[in-house]
């Protein structure tokens, strides 16, 4: 599959990142190239290979369901820009 500049560039608006001409010139071959690594993979015989989360078995990866203390208020906000000693305060997106 080839990836041209301008689907890089669409990648990028899509993900929000700002890219130079430069870096979007220097991303497409290097994406083809992922690209093509990953299309190696239709390749494997994969017949009788039931499906499967994980390729490695886990076991009791959940913790019990307890009750436990929770953070504090004056914790919880310790590290937050900005609030008002009872919660976040955030720009209105909505309007006032």
């Amino acid at each position: 599959m080839a990836i041209s500049r301008a689907d890089v560039e669409k990648a990028s608006l899509l993900g929000r990142l700002i890219l130079s001409d430069q870096e979007l010139d220097e991303l497409a071959p290097q994406l083809a190239e992922v690209v093509a690594y990953v299309d190696q993979l239709s390749e494997v015989d994969t017949e009788g290979v039931e499906p499967m989360a994980h390729a490695v078995e886990l076991v009791n990866v959940l913790r019990d369901d307890e009750p436990r203390e929770g953070l504090s208020r004056e914790a919880a906000l310790a590290n937050a820009p900005k609030h008002n000693g009872v919660g976040f305060l955030v720009p209105a997106v909505l309007g006032d």
